[in-house]
């Protein structure tokens, strides 16, 4: 489920908006001020963000700029809603660091097309689409994974790492990395666990042939492949 910080302080719009988004199967955050949704976002990131530009305080816009100069914060999907349509103000949004911009009034189902198309983009993990890579398939909505036309059994965690790793597929991910995104960024654990949740992830592929789609890339990290290098033949001398 996705997790969806809404940063508005007109309870009317706000209310609506997460009734909304509820209803379509998000998880929902809730602040009215940019002070709020900062304290809310160093706690955990969410996986987007609805912005508003005109907040008590500091302005939504101070703030997209503030989480785009951030590393831990840089690639956060943010989608700016505002009062304000003219061409130069949805510039300003966009060059702050904004995904997307949506200009008040606007209809419920053109929101909710823009949050899926900037969350496929930015984070295709937390759709609940099935991903297809090589041999192996994923559906988040039922929680299922096959291979070679048969189920594999994955425990949770190694069924978020294998999510992550297929959704991102071709890219070497380091342990850092991993441990971020697949346990949270504020989860303190040894990186050396990820190598265990991949041996783990390896052997539950191992029954449809697919253990050696998870490579490990020496001194860099793991990445899932949909085309892995057959091992050497050993030498009979």
């Amino acid at each position: 489920m996705s997790r969806i910080l809404v940063v508005e302080d007109e309870s009317a719009i706000a209310e609506l908006i997460s009734l909304n988004l509820r209803h379509a199967g998000f998880e929902v955050l809730l602040c009215t001020t940019a002070s709020a949704a900062q304290a809310q976002v160093d706690q955990k990131l969410p996986d987007l963000v609805l912005l508003d530009w005109m907040l008590p305080g500091e302005s939504g816009l101070q703030l997209a700029k503030r989480w785009r100069a951030d590393a831990r914060t840089r690639e956060l999907p943010i989608i700016m809603l505002t009062a304000r349509a003219e061409e130069a103000d949805k510039v300003a949004g966009l060059e702050s660091g904004a995904d997307d911009y949506l200009a008040k009034p606007f209809s419920i189902n053109e929101l909710m097309a823009r949050i899926r198309a900037v969350l496929r983009r930015r984070a295709p993990q937390a759709l609940d689409v099935a991903v297809a890579v090589g041999l192996l398939r994923l559906d988040p909505a039922t929680h299922r994974v096959t291979g070679a036309d048969q189920d594999l059994k994955l425990g949770p965690t190694e069924f978020r790492l294998l999510h992550f790793l297929m959704t991102h597929a071709e890219r070497v991910h380091t342990r850092a990395h991993l441990l971020d995104r697949v346990w949270g960024d504020h989860v303190f654990i040894e990186e050396r666990t990820v190598d265990v949740h991949i041996k783990r992830l390896r052997e539950a592929l191992a029954p449809a042939g697919a253990a050696g789609m998870v490579e490990t890339v020496r001194g860099a990290g793991y990445r899932l492949t949909s085309t892995p290098v057959a091992p050497a033949p050993q030498s009979t001398a």
